[in-house]
């Protein structure tokens, strides 16, 4: 009996000291976490009660992310972004839509010509979320974190689908990061031609460190001091590219991958920052 008394005592405590976890106030740092979703990308921003998801990756195991940083009683995203129509970056939206209350949709315009986009399509319409469609120049608030429109399709003609990347500039107080989609060299060009690039701390870098991605220029203008690639391990296309490694090694800028390390979360009080260990 005195056994049982103590295990019960022991569990009652555990149960204490988890629900006091669970429930204690969340810090003042900016978490900034890239998924490891294989091929693909997903990046989640939480400062506080606000999340910030930027593409869903290629299926469900964006779940797996989100369950993991997420508190299981927060049901809803503030702000999901879309940067293009590619399964790579919205087959794991899909289901994001089906359980999770979503505030605000930002995204390009797109047709539904495939199932998966038919798919979103629908899960989007059922969300009854409010669908924004992104400008260059536009500036987002929520909470301590600013989004800075720096590409959309607006206005833009090209036959390239990476061409039509969202990018946006995420600041929280003196710490910045480029969040940069799949674009190439011609994006970059026209973002810089604009004046609208400016140093960061953080970049993530172009299409999954591809050849076609990352360029010079790019690393001149923004001047990162970490770059972190998306990519699954072992994946068909090679990448990340031997020339973008050695590009961001002959810059000294620190490398991390998700295919060597799994999720990648810095984390920031807006002056300094740190990688945190999974």
């Amino acid at each position: 009996m005195r056994a049982w008394k103590y295990l019960l005592g022991a569990l009652l405590l555990s149960a204490i000291s988890i629900w006091s976890a669970l429930l204690s106030p969340k810090d003042n740092n900016l978490h900034l976490i890239a998924c490891d979703v294989g091929q693909g990308d997903a990046i989640l921003a939480i400062y506080g009660k606000f999340q910030i998801l930027t593409d869903g990756g290629p299926d469900n195991s964006v779940l797996t992310c989100l369950e993991k940083y997420i508190p299981f009683w927060d049901r809803e995203i503030e702000l999901v972004i879309l940067t293009h129509t590619q399964l790579d970056h919205y087959g794991g939206l899909i289901e994001v839509f089906s359980r999770y209350k979503v505030g605000t949709f930002l995204t390009n315009d797109f047709d539904a010509g495939t199932y998966g986009l038919e798919a979103l399509k629908n899960a989007m319409g059922g969300a009854m979320t409010r669908v924004v469609k992104p400008a260059v120049g536009t500036r987002l608030r929520l909470g301590m974190i600013y989004l800075d429109i720096l590409h959309s399709a607006d206005g833009l003609n090209s036959t390239k689908i990476n061409d039509y990347s969202i990018v946006t500039r995420l600041t929280f107080a003196d710490f910045e990061a480029l969040l940069t989609g799949d674009i190439g060299a011609s994006v970059t060009e026209e973002i810089i031609s604009r004046g609208r690039m400016e140093d960061v701390d953080y970049i993530k870098i172009p299409h999954h460190g591809s050849k076609n991605g990352l360029t010079p220029a790019l690393l001149e203008e923004s001047r990162p001091e970490i770059a972190v690639i998306s990519v699954g391990k072992n994946n068909f296309y090679g990448h990340p590219h031997e020339e973008t490694l050695e590009m961001l090694k002959n810059r000294g800028i620190k490398i991390l991958r998700t295919d060597e390390v799994g999720d990648v979360e810095i984390v920031t009080d807006g002056k300094t920052y740190w990688q945190k260990s999974n």
